[in-house]
């Protein structure tokens, strides 16, 4: 799906959204510095894969959050975690690196990815994701982040994300 694609399936599904343009920015830091102020949960995407690259995770954290991957494995039931490569993630989402967002699911036709979000992170009312590119951010309400998982086949599921 093309960038456009996104803001007429979000429309289509009657998501509303706030849109903030932005500098590229491919890291945590790079966002605090570079992103303009806005209202809701700025998020840390990983996307992930266990050791035989069988099953893809994407892990939703709070930002600032410092997750442990050997934990998470255990939590998962997942043989060590590792970091998905720019391949793997253009094969399952449709993206490049810089760009993970729950949002790339919209990509993940046949269901490959399995989606997991921090406790903390969905208590909030608003959540911020990128809109498959690194260069703008939507705020989007968590109902309608679960109107979109809704619409794309996606079960969320609720983690309690261990920290390092």
């Amino acid at each position: 799906m093309k960038l456009t694609d996104i803001y007429e399936f979000l429309d289509t599904i009657e998501v509303s959204y706030e849109r903030f343009d932005h500098p590229a920015v491919y890291t945590v830091s790079e966002a605090k510095k570079l992103s303009p102020k806005m209202d809701g949960a700025s998020t840390k995407n990983l996307f992930l894969r266990d050791k035989k690259g069988i099953r893809h995770f994407l892990v939703i954290v709070p930002q600032d959050k410092q997750v442990d991957l050997k934990e998470l494995s255990s939590i998962l039931e997942a043989s060590r975690l590792s970091f998905a490569s720019p391949d793997r993630m253009k094969k399952y989402l449709g993206i490049e690196p810089g760009s993970v967002s729950i949002l790339a699911l919209v990509n993940d036709q046949k269901k490959k990815v399995e989606v997991f979000v921090d406790n903390e992170l969905w208590n909030s009312e608003t959540i911020l994701c990128h809109p498959l590119v690194n260069t703008c951010t939507l705020a989007i309400p968590r109902d309608g982040i679960m109107q979109f998982l809704e619409n794309t086949g996606h079960t969320l599921r609720l983690v309690e994300v261990p920290v390092k």
